[in-house]
């Protein structure tokens, strides 16, 4: 290789080089233009016993998590249990978040960026706060202006130009010039507290018996079944004449297998609740749990929602009469493990008493019929007119 093709690469890398850079400057700047900077921006935020409290704050609404003991709980839904996994996965992304881009702005400036002081006008910002157990401010974060990106896709499909977040305009702690925009949008960290509550439920299983105790005294009814695997349905009381419609009975022995719920009511009054007249569900199931469950009126597709629970549970296995020797040991250990297990069940399904839920509409609806809703629909009788033979005209009154 001669100089001259030796100078030729040189100048080849050097040009590739420069390339590669203003196309990694251009990339940068596709936010938006200013400093590229790749620092953490939250790294002293503390994630151990020091952190005692998060709140949110945006306009006039205000959420906030504190530590109790070992539990995370939402103030403003009763100290209900918050859901530890959001919280910690939320301070992860947040000790992680690297800006890529700073600017330095006057204040004139923030409200473009939706960055002022938070509170009920417009283009403030959503604050989060990080305190100690004392109160003392350890770190806060003012989130602005989401960072949009055109969905070409949708455009092409006439789906609109509004495009999709990518990332956010935010401001760390006491900066009043100092604005960086980071990758993320950052849409969790929000004062919606039907978002960070622990949403496990209880679980009903193995019904026995099912009695619902509605208002007007006519549309109460009684169901149970002796088989916990069957779908043998009895009807408490029936007359005569009434029997249960097995297909409308047939989802009864799983109908609160899994419940859910939206929200825990913020205000408890029975009358703002619907619960001043509840429909009162009682349900025993052959584990020896019993669970009463009053519902209030159902309101906008919502329905208010308490629930109690207690339990007998056998301290002792009986032994059966053919019993062998060799037998006992396993079957004692297998019944203290159930007992356990159910003991475990009681002690978390009796905490639930202590809130008011806002549930689905749906959740009970398959429970909340009157008892003429249970039984066969009557088939409609012709009326005489209809079943009346219909006499031939004679041949000399014919026309």
């Amino acid at each position: 290789m001669n100089s001259k093709q030796i100078l030729l690469l040189i100048v080849l890398v050097v040009a590739v080089g420069i390339g590669g850079l203003v196309l990694s400057r251009k990339k940068s700047e596709s936010w938006g233009g200013g400093t590229v900077a790749n620092n953490k921006l939250l790294a002293k935020l503390p994630v151990g016993e020091e952190l005692a409290q998060i709140s949110i704050l945006k306009g006039t609404n205000t959420l906030t998590m504190e530590k109790k003991g070992e539990a995370w709980t939402v103030k403003e839904r009763g100290n209900y249990p918050a859901n530890f996994a959001d919280i910690s996965s939320a301070i992860i992304k947040l000790r992680d978040l690297k800006a890529v881009q700073t600017e330095q702005i006057g204040a004139s400036q923030l409200g473009r960026l939706e960055l002022l002081p938070p509170g009920p006008g417009s283009n403030t910002a959503t604050r989060v706060e990080f305190r100690d157990a004392s109160g003392k401010i350890l770190e806060t974060l003012l989130l602005g202006k989401a960072q949009m990106r055109e969905d070409k896709q949708a455009a092409q499909f006439g789906g609109g130009m509004g495009g999709f977040p990518v990332g956010r305009w935010v401001m760390v702690g006491e900066a009043k010039d100092a604005v960086s925009l980071v990758a993320d949008p950052l849409s969790n960290l929000a004062p919606e507290a039907n978002q960070w509550l622990n949403k496990d439920f209880f679980k009903i299983e193995k019904i026995k018996s099912i009695r619902v105790t509605h208002a007007e005294a006519t549309n109460s009814w009684s169901i149970s079944r002796t088989n916990e695997t069957g779908s043998d349905w009895v009807l408490a009381d029936a007359k005569p004449d009434e029997s249960l419609d097995s297909g409308k009975t047939s989802g009864f022995s799983y109908a609160l297998s899994s419940p859910t719920f939206d929200d825990v009511a913020p205000d408890t009054s029975p009358e703002a609740l619907g619960l001043d007249k509840p429909t009162t569900i009682a349900i025993e199931t052959f584990d020896g749990f019993a669970y009463t469950l009053k519902a209030g009126a159902k309101r906008e597709d919502k329905q208010a929602l308490t629930v109690s629970v207690h339990a007998d549970l056998p301290k002792e296995r009986k032994a059966g009469a053919d019993e062998k020797a060799e037998d006992k040991a396993r079957l004692d250990k297998e019944f203290a493990e159930r007992t356990k297990a159910l003991a475990d069940k009681l002690a978390m399904e009796k905490a639930y008493g202590k809130w008011t839920y806002l549930v689905s509409g749906w959740t009970l609806e398959s429970l909340l019929k009157n008892h003429s809703e249970l039984l066969p629909e009557k088939k409609s009788e012709p009326s005489s007119a209809d079943s009346a033979p219909t006499e031939s005209l004679s041949p000399a009154l014919q026309p």
